[in-house]
């Protein structure tokens, strides 16, 4: 993380006419956490909240560079997840919502997504409309006043408006929640329905409905209840797997072709022959893998 951390700020203080994007990853909080003593003795959550603690302090450094150069207020920084957390021993948790890490319940999904810009976007507002990381392509392009041509078709939509508080609604009503080629289930509006369960080896077929917005933790099935609503959704769901495919259910698709950037150079490159994950780090597991 300190070394992701330099190459950062390494590359924010790079001379440059134009604009600048820098997708920083962290390491943590996947496992295994190694965290540096210091981190150890800043929380109360075990090596996870160690670990959050070293996220923290990261992102410091990158808000500081920033003011240093000058960039601060004309800089927008994303910060979000990948996937709920697993919740399991290591100290993460998706409350109050249902599910884990590579499930489609609402724990696994909906993850939390902070925007800064000093000046632009008002410090303190928390919107609840549904909004994707399929989104953050065109509306950084609009932002950035980039040419956005492309070659195919994209799922993302241009959040400007809402991010910046001048629409109270972000566009988007609908989403689709798969588990790498089968569709597992459908959102729109307020409610969702589970059409599939299981891990990937072994889907199961299902129908269950919720409504997000009275019951988050997805707890009562409203099938029974919303038949029109169950009807609505289904038909979704069909209109996904027409679009996008399930092979749970032999349906192909269009798929959209991933971009690609010629000659692409990471900030870090990896050597299989260096202990990256242990060598600076200070638990009892590390020490004993240096061993």
């Amino acid at each position: 993380t300190e070394r992701y951390a330099e190459q950062a700020v390494e590359f924010i203080g790079r001379k440059r006419s134009n604009p600048f994007f820098l997708y920083f990853a962290h390491m943590y909080v996947h496992v295994p956490i190694f965290v540096p003593e210091r981190f150890m003795k800043q929380s109360t959550n075990g090596p996870y909240g160690d670990a959050v603690e070293c996220i923290d302090w990261t992102m410091a450094v990158i808000f500081a560079e920033l003011e240093k150069r000058g960039l601060d207020e004309n800089t927008l920084v994303i910060f979000t997840s990948d996937n709920g957390s697993r919740a399991r021993d290591e100290g993460g948790s998706n409350a109050p919502f249902r599910g884990t890490k590579q499930t489609s319940w609402e724990g696994g999904i909906r993850v939390p997504c902070i925007l800064r810009w000093p000046g632009k976007i008002k410090a303190g507002r928390i919107s609840r409309e549904l909004a994707t990381a399929m989104d953050f392509l065109p509306t950084i392009a609009t932002f950035t006043q980039a040419t956005f041509a492309p070659a195919g078709k994209i799922d993302g939509m241009d959040m400007g408006e809402h991010f910046l508080g001048r629409s109270p609604t972000s566009g988007r009503d609908t989403f689709a929640y798969y588990f790498r080629n089968d569709l597992r289930a459908v959102r729109q509006g307020d409610w969702k329905l589970h059409v599939a369960t299981g891990d990937e080896c072994r889907p199961e077929p299902m129908c269950a409905l919720y409504n997000l917005r009275k019951d988050p933790g997805e707890t009562t099935d409203c099938s029974a209840s919303e038949p029109e609503r169950l009807a609505e959704l289904s038909a979704l769901a069909d209109r996904f797997r027409e679009d996008i495919g399930d092979e749970r259910l032999g349906f192909k698709g269009r798929c959209r072709e991933p971009g690609r950037v010629d000659k692409g150079i990471p900030l870090t490159t990896y050597n299989e022959n260096h202990p990256y994950m242990v060598a600076m780090y200070d638990l009892e597991e590390g020490r004993t893998m240096c061993g």
